[in-house]
Formats: structure tokens, C-alpha cells, sequence
């Protein structure tokens, strides 16, 4: 099953919403400012950007020392909680992209290391150009065939023969194939400087400044608008930092305030019997729910738990709660009020689509027994207890007893796969998903479906979307230069994003009907391989013999390669099957082929 979020609007009274805004906007977010301040000046920043990880509690440390000064004492413990789990999850994600740059950077210097022109193979090995071409053709048919370029990498880091090298070095700068024409050195050396802008671009993303967290009274940008108004830039560089600190928006509302337990937010109806919230730390304010009747089912379960669990008289346990965690915060809205009138109060919640009905309950009491069974076996398997242990054991069997009692919900059957029957989606260029319907026991086909198929009457919009890139583009660089709302990059990213739901509800929906158990997906590292080499036949196809016709092809086709994000597809196709507990599993998907034929490989690959 799946975890998805709602959400809705909080309305309450205005001294109720002055209070809130005062309270996140004068302590919790310069609480989080100083945190990411404090870190940011680390001494060990660098390190941690090389592991891709923080230390383990340093955040609270940190927090613990900040809380007892004057500006951020007096805040409810859930908001210290909430800094705390913004700070570290802004730092994993800056830490997990440092360590990505950097691991591509070492990638681009390797690869300029062996980045070598046709005369420097020859004078630094002592081996002639002709040499390491036979050798090339030697790989070429032998030992690199049909490989991807990470294979030749693979293989040239586990040999110490020069030659080898040389010959691998001299295949990937040629695109994996033995050159029929003399090297032009000036092409050359302009691939090697484009190589080395590269480099550059990477390691100036590398040294960018850690997250510094929100100024909601625009002190920063005032004295950057001072010292530009007084002082002249010594470089270009630095007259262009100075301009991106003046055209970058910043946020004007506060961070979020971050609830991780089912229990920290209270439900209850008013006189008027409608649906109100209100939050551990801030029980005297009380928020009304107003949200859309698709999602107004949802809340009305929140309550609906809470009520079972409170007329129970804690014989029921929180673990089975529809809610998961939720995230309360400001909308940015115009208008010409203060800000706490202005701004929208909205809160998130995530839940659980397991818990819908009563055989998915079922289905997580079971697991979470088991885990908690197997603790306190653990415990009393220890020779020699302390009390805190003993303690512990005793907590976790009254969490057991509570576990016996389960809320009271509709009941419907739960999908059940065929272990036999899988779909595998292929991913092209030109055909952003086709499936395959495969029988593992008799190794045959039961159906293909192309993407038009997939999409059915909404195939028009496929080529509207890849319309709507091209016309954008332009425009969007042009939004982005004068730091303009880039609307169009919104407009475009919502057809990306409705086409995906449509094949990933489509593919579901398919798999649904063959009772399949299992949804095979493409390994995204190897798609871009896959769509090179499928680009490189239709240059082959439609320019036969002229090798600089095709290289003009594809370098003007290349460009589309990203005009799909197939990161989103997956997710897309991953979040649908979640909700019938089809399972994924991701396989490496053949580089040549049609789509059909790459799909059903793909299933073969399994059995092997």
C-alpha cells in the first residue's frame, strides 16, 4: 500500500493566527536559521560532505544549547522536535547532492585524464596509432561487445596493461567505435574544453554555499542593496554574485512546523459539527477544517480513530492510525494586510492507505506484532536484565495487548497477483512506456500495449506536451534571466506530470486485469544508454553515409533525451501499484531493439 498526503485549509480567529504567525516567525524559524548557521561554519563540514552524512545527534546537541537563550526559549517541545527534523532533513539532502557532484567530478577528471588526442596516445605509450587500433578492434569483438560505457570504465580500472587502456580510451572518445576519417585536432580541442567547463561548472556547484536558512525581514538583502549602491566590484565574478543576491526571492512566510506522531494533532467537531484540529504545545488554539469532499473523508477518519481509541479507553493503539504525521505551515497569498491575515494556514497530513480497510489493518497488526514479539523475545533471552529493561518489556506487552484491538472498518478483498504473470515496462525516446504482459511459466507474451494504447483518448496530449517543450523553452530562459515567476516551467511540468499519472494509472490498471504480481521497470542508469543507441540507429537509418549528416542529427535529437523525466514516470508507476501491494522490481533493460521486443527481454532477463 501506499503513503499519500492531503491537505486543508486551517481557519480560526485572528488573535488565534496572530499568536501562530508571531510564534513561528519570531522563534521557530531563527531557531532553524542559527542551526544551519552553526553547521554551515563547522569545522567539519567538509568531511561531512564527503561522507554525504551528518553525525549522528549533533542537531540535538546543537538545539539543546540554542533553546537556552533568551530569543529562543519559551517554544513548545513539539517545535524544538520540528527544528530539529527540518535541520537534519535539509542537511541529508545538501550532504546526499555534495556527495553525488563530487563523486561526478572525480568521474569528469577521470575522464579528462584519459581524454587524450590521437598524438598523445602515440607519444606517451610508445605504442602507434595502429596498435591501438587493432586492439580497439580486438575489444570491440571480444570482450566489450554490446557494452554500455560504464563497462568500459569497469574495464579499464581492473587492468594494468597499457595498452588496453589506450585502446579503451581511444573507443570512448570516439564514441565507441573505430573512426574512419584522421582526427581533426581542433574539434578536439574543442571537446576537451567543453570537458573542462564541465569540470568548472561542477566544482563552483561543489563550492556554493550551504543552506543558510529564510530572512524573513530582508536585513541581508538591504545591505546587499547598500554595499552595491557604495562599493565597486573587483571582478565580473563577484559583480555576478552581487546581482544573484539581489534578483533571489525569498520566502516571506516562515518554516514549517513538523508533527512526526499520530498523537500530536487532536481532532474534535464544534457546536456546529464541523471538523476541528489542534496541536500538542498549542491546545488552546483551535483550527476549523475546510477542505474539498475527496479528501474531507480522510480527515473524518483521523477523527473517527481518535474517537474509537478515546471511548476505548486506550485499549486500542495509535500504531494503527490512519495518520501518520502532519506539517502545518504558510501559504504564500498577496494582499494588502498583515501577513498573518495575507498568508494561508494549511496543514499536511500524511497517512497510511492500508488502513482504508480492514483487511489492510489486518495485514499491518500482523507485521507490527511480529516485530513487537520478537523485541521482547530478545529481552528475555538476555541472561541479566536492568530494570530499564524490564520496563521496556513491560511496555511493549501492554503495546501487544492494545495491538489485539483493532478499529472498526470497511472490509474489501485485497488484491491478489499471479507469482506467474509480470509486466515489464520498457522506456524509449520516442515511446515513453511500452509494456509487455509475460507468462514466466510458459515464457510467452500474453499481450503488448504501446504508449498510444496506454493512453488511449489522451494520446493527443503526448504530442501537445512535447509541442509545449519546444515552444517554452525559449521562453523559459528568457522568465529566468530577468528572474521572472516561471510560469511556463509550471505549465509545462503539470501536462509532464497529468501524462504520467494517466500511463501509471493505465499500466496499473492492465496489471490489475492479468492478476499480475509483479511490475518490472527499467534501471534508470541504464535508460540514457538505451536511448543513445536507439537516436544512433535512426541517425544510421535516415543519413546512411554521411558520418557528419548523423552527427549533426544527433546532436540536434539529443536534446530531447531530457524532455522526459522518467524519474517521475517510475514514481508515478511505483505509487499506483504501492496502492494494490504490486510489487517492483527494476532490471536492466536492453539497449537495442523496439520497445516491444525490450520489454519482453526484460521479463526473459528475470528468469535467467
Amino acid at each position: 500500500m501506499a503513503v499519500i498526503t492531503i491537505h486543508c485549509r486551517l481557519i480560526s480567529s485572528k488573535s488565534n493566527r496572530h499568536q501562530l504567525w508571531n510564534l513561528m516567525v519570531q522563534k521557530n524559524t531563527p531557531l532553524i536559521n542559527e542551526l544551519l548557521l552553526e553547521l554551515s561554519q563547522h569545522e567539519d563540514l567538509e568531511q561531512w560532505c564527503e561522507l554525504g552524512k551528518l553525525p549522528s545527534g549533533l542537531i540535538s546537541k546543537l538545539c539543546d544549547q540554542l533553546k537556552q537563550r533568551a530569543e529562543f526559549e519559551g517554544q513548545p517541545s513539539r517545535f524544538y522536535a520540528s527544528a530539529i527534523n527540518l535541520v537534519d532533513y535539509i542537511y541529508k539532502s545538501y550532504l546526499r547532492t555534495q556527495r553525488r557532484l563530487r563523486f561526478r567530478l572525480q568521474g569528469q577528471q577521470r575522464w579528462f585524464e584519459m581524454f587524450k588526442s590521437d598524438t598523445e596516445f602515440k607519444n606517451e605509450t610508445n605504442f602507434s596509432l595502429t596498435d591501438i587500433r587493432v586492439k580497439a578492434r580486438e575489444l570491440l569483438d571480444k570482450d566489450l561487445k554490446d557494452s554500455s560505457p560504464d563497462d568500459y570504465f569497469k574495464t579499464y580500472e581492473s587492468t594494468s596493461d597499457l595498452l588496453t587502456r589506450s585502446a579503451i580510451s581511444y573507443l570512448l572518445k570516439n564514441g565507441r567505435k573505430l573512426p574512419e576519417k584522421p582526427e581533426d585536432y581542433q574539434k578536439f580541442q574543442k571537446r576537451r574544453r567543453k570537458l573542462q567547463i564541465k569540470i568548472e561548472k561542477l566544482q563552483k556547484k561543489i563550492d556554493s554555499s550551504p543552506p543558510m536558512g529564510r530572512n524573513l525581514t530582508n536585513d541581508s538583502w538591504l545591505g546587499m542593496l547598500n554595499l552595491v549602491s557604495n562599493t565597486i566590484p573587483q571582478t565580473d565574478e563577484e559583480a555576478k554574485q552581487w546581482q544573484d543576491q539581489l534578483l533571489r526571492q525569498s520566502k516571506s512566510v516562515p518554516y514549517p512546523v513538523m508533527f512526526n506522531t499520530n498523537e500530536d494533532l487532536r481532532w474534535s467537531k464544534n457546536k456546529k459539527g464541523r471538523l476541528c484540529v489542534t496541536f500538542n504545545g498549542l491546545g488552546k488554539l483551535v483550527f476549523e477544517i475546510y477542505c474539498d469532499q475527496q479528501q474531507l473523508k480522510w480527515f473524518e477518519r483521523f477523527y473517527e480513530d481518535q474517537e474509537v481509541k478515546r471511548k476505548g479507553k486506550n485499549q486500542h493503539s495509535s500504531a494503527l492510525f490512519t495518520l501518520r504525521s502532519g506539517m502545518l505551515l504558510w501559504q504564500e497569498h498577496e494582499g494588502k494586510q498583515e501577513a498573518w491575515q495575507n498568508n494561508h494556514l494549511t496543514l499536511y497530513c500524511s497517512l497510511d492507505t492500508c488502513f482504508e480497510t480492514a483487511e489492510g489493518t489486518e495485514l499491518v497488526r500482523q507485521k507490527k506484532v511480529k516485530e513487537v514479539v520478537n523485541l521482547i523475545d530478545a529481552m528475555n533471552n538476555k541472561s541479566e536484565r536492568t530494570k530499564t529493561q524490564d520496563a521496556f518489556i513491560k511496555r511493549k506487552q501492554s503495546t501487544l495487548a492494545r495491538l489485539d484491538n483493532s478499529f472498526p472498518r470497511p472490509s474489501k478483498p485485497l488484491y491478489q497477483g499471479n507469482q506467474n504473470i509480470v509486466v515489464a515496462v520498457s522506456m524509449s525516446l520516442e515511446y515513453p512506456a511500452t509494456i509487455a504482459m509475460f507468462n514466466m511459466s510458459s515464457q510467452e507474451v500474453l499481450t503488448y500495449r504501446s504508449t498510444k494504447q496506454l493512453l488511449d483518448n489522451n494520446y493527443h496530449l503526448l504530442n501537445r506536451q512535447r509541442n509545449q517543450k519546444q515552444r517554452l523553452s525559449h521562453q523559459r530562459h528568457k522568465t529566468q534571466r530577468q528572474n521572472s515567476s516561471d510560469f511556463f516551467t509550471q505549465q509545462e511540468s503539470e501536462l509532464g506530470q497529468y501524462l504520467d499519472r494517466l500511463l501509471a494509472q493505465s499500466i496499473v490498471s492492465i496489471a490489475k486485469q492479468y492478476q499480475a504480481s509483479t511490475i518490472l521497470l527499467p534501471n534508470l542508469k541504464n535508460i540514457r544508454d538505451s536511448i543513445q543507441a536507439e537516436i544512433e540507429a535512426k541517425a544510421e537509418a535516415k543519413i546512411p553515409n554521411c558520418k557528419e549528416a548523423q552527427k549533426k542529427y544527433l546532436k540536434n535529437y539529443r536534446i530531447n533525451i531530457h524532455h522526459w523525466s522518467y524519474g517521475r514516470l517510475i514514481d508515478s508507476i511505483q505509487l499506483q501499484a504501492s496502492k494494490l501491494d504490486i510489487l517492483i522490481q527494476e532490471v536492466k533493460q536492453p539497449i537495442r531493439g523496439s520497445p516491444q521486443e525490450k520489454a519482453k527481454q526484460m521479463a526473459i532477463l528475470t528468469l535467467e
